[in-house]
């Protein structure tokens, strides 16, 4: 099969099983701009359970002292990790104070489903995260375990 007929094949091949458009994979290196966890990156912190016994047994807290001091309740009621005026994490401080216990969501950035919804969506990921785009390519299926948990 010639080169020309064996690229042909593939494109019908990927558009026939419908891969996304990261199928050949995405390149991403920290740039440590911090962007993720300040008000330039829109949107709350939702731990689970475990990740937020983590972070109080972390802190040296009550389960309950976290709760009222650095969580909220969002409308549907989920807990979040709450975010200052500024839009910065409640555990902001010139660097995360709970990085050892961060939560999972904090540890996949930017691999988070909703930024891989589309081309155009991880995009404007690239416009406030200064290492999307560069660095390391992760390969599709590295992708794929981050999102399904099996890689952080």
């Amino acid at each position: 099969m010639s080169v020309s007929r064996a690229r042909a094949y593939n494109n019908v091949t990927r558009e026939m099983i419908d891969l996304p458009f990261y199928d050949r994979g995405l390149r991403f290196e920290c740039q440590q701009c911090h962007n993720c966890c300040r008000g330039a990156q829109a949107g709350g912190v939702y731990p689970s359970r475990p990740e937020t016994q983590r972070i109080a047994d972390w802190l040296k807290i009550s389960l309950h002292a976290l709760r009222s001091r650095y969580m909220v309740r969002e409308l549907d009621g989920a807990p979040s990790l709450r975010i200052r005026a500024n839009g910065d994490c409640i555990f902001w401080d010139e660097g995360c104070t709970i990085y050892p216990v961060r939560p999972r969501q904090c540890r996949t950035f930017p691999f988070w489903p909703e930024n891989l919804e589309s081309l155009p969506t991880w995009e404007s990921v690239r416009q406030t995260c200064h290492g999307a785009g560069r660095g390391k390519l992760y390969r599709l299926e590295d992708i794929r375990s981050i999102l399904h948990g099996r890689a952080t």
